[in-house]
C-alpha cells in the first residue's frame, strides 16, 4: 500500500516569528489520520525569523533530530551543550529521562529554515545525550546517505535509540535512485525541495508518502530534488 500526503494538506501555524508546517498531529493541529507512522512521530518544517526562537523548554523520552536547510540554529541545553547548527549539519538529542533546551536563530538578518523530526524511542528513561555532525554534500549526491540509525553502523552520522534508519539524498537532474525495503518494514519518504517521481507519482516539496507491503521504490527526477527516507518497523 502507498498513501500519498500532499504538502498543502499539512497542518500550519503562523506565530509571526515562527511559521511551521506539521506533517503529523502537533500542538493545536490534530488529524486522527496523521498522528504517527510506525515510530515516526513528528516532521515539522519550521522557519524562524532573525533573532527569534524557542525559549527554554523541556522534553522527555523522545529522539529529536534537527536537519538545518538554511541559516543556522543556536542550541543550549541542560547538559551544558552550547552550539550553533549550520545549514548542512544535523543534530540528535535524546531527551531520555528529561532535558531542557532552547533554540534560537542567531542571525539578525537571515531566517533559519529547518526540519525537526521526532522518533519514539524503544526504551524510556535513558540518560539524555546530544550529538551534532556535518553532512558532506558528496555523500548525498544521487545516493542514500545514512543520517541516523538505531544500529551500530559506522556509516551512520547519528545514533538513535530505535530500530529505524533515516536517509537523505540530493538527486541531480535526470537521475534515478532505488530503495528496496526488507520484508515487514515500512517506508516513509518526505520531499524537502524540488520534485521527484516515486513509482510513477509526482511528489513536490512538502509532499510525502507512507509505504507498507511494497518492497521496491523507484525515484526519478527531471530537476534537482532533496528528500528524506525513513526505514521503520512494520
Amino acid at each position: 500500500m502507498i498513501e500519498y500526503r500532499r504538502g498543502r494538506e499539512r497542518g500550519y501555524a503562523d506565530h509571526g516569528w515562527l511559521k511551521s508546517y506539521h506533517s503529523f498531529s502537533f500542538a493545536d493541529y490534530y488529524d486522527p489520520q496523521h498522528v504517527e507512522f510506525s515510530d515516526l512521530r513528528v516532521i515539522n518544517e519550521d522557519t524562524v525569523a532573525p533573532g527569534q526562537g524557542f525559549g527554554t523548554h523541556s522534553h522527555k523520552d523522545m529522539e529529536i533530530i534537527t536537519y538545518v536547510l538554511e541559516g543556522a540554529l543556536e542550541h543550549k541545553d541542560s547538559l551544558g551543550n552550547g552550539t550553533i547548527i549550520h545549514a548542512g549539519e544535523v543534530q540528535r538529542m535524546s531527551a531520555g529521562r528529561g532535558i531542557r533546551h532552547s533554540e534560537f536563530n542567531p542571525s539578525l538578518k537571515t531566517t533559519a529554515h529547518f526540519l525537526q523530526i521526532w522518533i519514539q524511542p524503544e526504551i524510556n528513561d535513558i540518560e539524555p545525550s546530544y550529538e551534532q555532525k556535518p553532512v558532506e554534500a558528496e555523500a548525498l549526491k544521487n545516493k542514500w546517505c545514512l543520517i541516523a540509525s538505531g544500529h551500530d553502523e559506522p556509516k551512520a552520522l547519528l545514533r538513535v535509540h530505535q530500530n529505524m534508519h533515516m536517509y537523505a539524498s540530493v538527486l541531480q537532474a535526470g537521475s534515478e535512485l532505488t530503495w528496496i525495503s526488507l520484508a515487514h518494514r515500512k517506508t516513509y519518504i518526505h520531499v524537502i525541495r524540488g520534485e521527484v517521481t516515486v513509482n510513477g507519482e509526482l511528489l513536490q516539496a512538502g509532499d510525502a508518502l507512507k509505504v507498507s507491503g511494497i518492497r521496491e521504490l523507484d525515484l526519478k527526477t527531471s530537476s534537482q530534488a532533496e528528500c528524506l527516507l525513513f526505514d521503520l518497523r512494520g
